[in-house]
């Protein structure tokens, strides 16, 4: 474990490897989670693979829930984080949110891409009216409240029936996030739509979703990748939106592949 103070905030994270690799991939996690549901996959990846893992502000051991913040300060931390640890380029690879937090860290800082690799997310997610009443949700009864809708949204009913023990794992892992830094990004996400920068990507791009994620359905993950220049889509069979814990192997290899070829 690593702890940096970032734009006035402490940011947990861990950089496995060289900073300077030519095979960095910079992960981002998803709402709810955090960076461990990334570590699945690094143990499928070669050792030529270094990965700096982090947790997004108001997740995990990061700061920052007890204040406002938007998408723009998310990215902003995640840019400053990486110029703390003297990253130049790495390919960055997010998950839900955290592919919207890649998305527009492209937008402000395009030469830190080598590649660019978005997992079940879109340039917008939801509707103001869906994340307000999560919201709304969320303060009348606690993150416990939503959690079990939640879990049928990240995973399939094979992972729900077979993998019950790990279900049970990651249902703990949301709802001992911070409700606070939890409502926060639902209104960063709420708020945000970057379809305008997806056609602006210029760097080989891999949009990947699983075919039974209930929150980015897979139709949602095409037409984004519909709108990035020569990007490849990958569909994930018996997966919901958490691909890094469900499918980790193909996952893995889909990631280890796109390294090579990009």
């Amino acid at each position: 474990m690593a702890f940096a103070t970032i734009n006035g905030i402490t940011v947990h994270h861990e950089l496995i490897g060289d900073a300077d690799a030519r095979n960095l991939i910079v992960f981002s996690n998803s709402l709810g989670t955090d960076f461990r549901i990334w570590l699945p996959v690094f143990d499928e990846l070669g050792e030529d693979v270094s990965v700096l893992l982090y947790d997004s502000r108001g997740h995990g051991l990061s700061g920052g829930a007890d204040s406002p913040f938007g998408m723009d300060t998310l990215v902003d931390d995640l840019e400053a984080l990486v110029d703390h640890l003297e990253i130049k380029k790495a390919t960055f690879c997010g998950l839900s949110v955290g592919g919207i937090i890649v998305q527009g860290l492209w937008k402000k800082r395009p030469d830190l891409f080598r590649r660019m690799m978005l997992c079940d997310t879109a340039p917008k997610i939801g509707t103001p009216e869906i994340w307000n009443a999560r919201i709304d949700a969320i303060k009348a009864g606690g993150l416990s409240s939503i959690s079990g809708n939640v879990m049928e949204r990240w995973f399939t009913p094979d992972f729900h029936e077979q993998r019950a023990d790990e279900l049970g794992g990651y249902r703990l892992m949301m709802e001992r996030q911070s409700p606070e830094g939890y409502i926060r990004t639902c209104e960063a996400i709420r708020d945000t739509d970057f379809t305008a920068i997806l056609p602006t990507v210029t760097v080989p791009a891999l949009l990947v979703v699983g075919d039974q994620d209930g929150s980015t359905p897979p139709d949602l993950v095409r037409a984004a990748a519909d709108m990035i220049p020569g990007a490849r889509f990958e569909l994930i069979e018996g997966c919901g939106h958490i691909p890094c814990v469900e499918q980790r192997e193909e996952l893995a290899s889909l990631l280890q592949s796109f390294l090579k070829k990009a």
